[in-house]
Order: structure tokens, then C-alpha cells, then sequence
């Protein structure tokens, strides 16, 4: 394994920047409803906007409605649902239908998770995630039955900290964040990618192929990403400094 070093504070100087949210910006709750957003996160993402020319976005696995509300008063583009959604500055959103298939899925969900008590189904406008944080026990059974439920309806296995999620294919981080850099203010930048989860890995390696960098939030492991800092305040820390060195 690749010991990484910390990003450098000048890493953002002609740069796009990309964020994940849960685990990078804020830490990981044991429900999505419960996660803490520190009261220094979105004057950060404010700063970081202003000196960036705009230049900044975040890339998650939530819904864009869900991201918008927890990073308010702060505005930025949002790409959800691991990039299915796609959210501009001036509130208009780009997203595919839901198909029927996802609500079958669905149901199967809720009748597995009433056999396994603190299972949670989380029901996304693209997605259904199923949490075992409160059941680690049940990891090899949601496993299988997502595999089972992604064969049975057409539909995508995101495997991440303690969850598996099924999704509408077609997109992922990296897919998003190559969209996004095609925007005109993004075009002659390079773009940074952080994020924590094997979720974040196509974003990481999308950055790379583009010239630019990931920073990997947490311990180490296989990576794409170039850079890494050890947790989440850390990320913090380094993005007010890199912040202020933004020329």
C-alpha cells in the first residue's frame, strides 16, 4: 500500500474543487437523518466559493434537496445520488425519471428489513439504501440481497461504509464530476476530488485522468487518490488553509 502524503495548502490554485459530504465534511451518523453539520461548514463552503470564483461543487450520494438544506445558507451547484442528479446555482435540477422497478426493489427492502431488526431502508428519489450499521450481522445477508434485487431490476450495487445502495445506473461520482468540468469556468482549471468512501474511487480516478487530484479522507487503503488527510476535521482544516493561499 501507498503511503500518501497531506495535500499540499496550494493544491486549490487553478483548481475546480469537489467535495463528498458524509465522512468528508461531516462525520458519518449512524442514520442519514442524523448526521451534525458543524456551525464552521458552510461559512467554509462560502469562502471556499468566493475565492474559487464558484468553482466549487458537492458530489454525494444524498439527495440534492437533502445536501441544499443540511449546507444552507451556503448556495453550489450539487451533483446527488451519486450524480444522477445534477443541481445548478439557480436551483434548476437535471434527473432522469423513476422507474417502477425501484419501487418493487423497494418493497423487497422493507419486508427483508423486518426480519432484521436495526436494518434501516432508506428510500431515495434514485436509489434505496440499505444500512447496517445498527446490524452489523446482516452485512452478508444485504449483500447478497441487493446483488439479487440488482439482477432481478435492472438497477446498480454501490457497496459503501456500512451500506449497500442500489441505484439507477448510467452515472457515478466521476462520471458528474467530468460533466460539471465541462463548464466554461472549469475548462482551463485542473480538478480535486476529496472524498472518503470506495464510493468516492471513480472520482478520484476521474480527477486524475483529468490532470488533477484526490484526497483520500481517512485511513489508508488501495486508493486512486494522490493525497490524504487522516479525518474529517483535518479535511477541514486543510481546505481553510488551502483556502487562503487560493491565488
Amino acid at each position: 500500500m501507498t503511503v500518501l502524503a497531506p495535500p499540499p495548502s496550494s493544491l486549490l490554485t487553478d483548481a475546480s474543487l469537489f467535495l463528498d459530504f458524509d465522512g468528508t465534511l461531516v462525520e458519518i451518523a449512524d442514520t442519514p437523518d442524523g448526521v451534525a453539520v458543524g456551525a464552521e461548514v458552510a461559512p467554509l463552503l462560502m469562502r471556499l466559493a468566493d475565492r474559487l470564483s464558484g468553482r466549487v461543487a458537492i458530489v454525494t450520494g444524498r439527495p440534492v434537496r437533502e445536501v441544499r438544506a443540511l449546507i444552507a445558507p451556503a448556495t453550489l451547484p450539487v451533483a446527488g445520488s451519486h450524480g444522477l442528479e445534477i443541481a445548478a446555482v439557480d436551483g434548476h435540477i437535471e434527473s432522469p425519471e423513476r422507474p417502477a422497478a425501484l419501487d418493487a426493489a423497494l418493497a423487497r427492502a422493507h419486508a427483508f428489513a423486518t426480519a432484521h431488526p436495526g436494518l434501516l431502508v432508506e428510500d431515495k428519489p434514485f436509489g434505496i439504501g440499505l444500512h447496517y450499521r445498527r446490524a452489523p450481522d446482516a452485512a452478508q445477508a444485504v449483500a447478497e440481497l441487493a446483488e439479487q434485487l440488482a439482477a432481478a431490476h435492472d438497477l446498480h450495487v454501490q457497496h459503501g461504509k456500512m451500506v449497500a445502495e442500489l441505484r439507477l445506473p448510467g452515472r457515478d461520482k466521476g462520471a458528474a464530476m467530468t460533466l460539471l468540468m465541462t463548464e466554461p469556468e472549469r475548462r482551463r482549471t485542473v480538478p480535486v476530488f476529496v472524498g472518503d468512501d470506495v464510493t468516492d474511487e471513480a472520482g478520484f480516478a476521474a480527477a486524475a485522468a483529468m490532470g488533477g487530484a484526490g484526497v483520500l479522507v481517512g485511513p489508508p487503503r488501495d486508493t486512486a487518490a494522490t493525497y490524504r488527510v487522516d479525518s474529517v476535521a483535518d479535511a477541514l482544516v486543510w481546505l481553510d488553509q488551502a483556502c487562503r493561499e487560493v491565488t
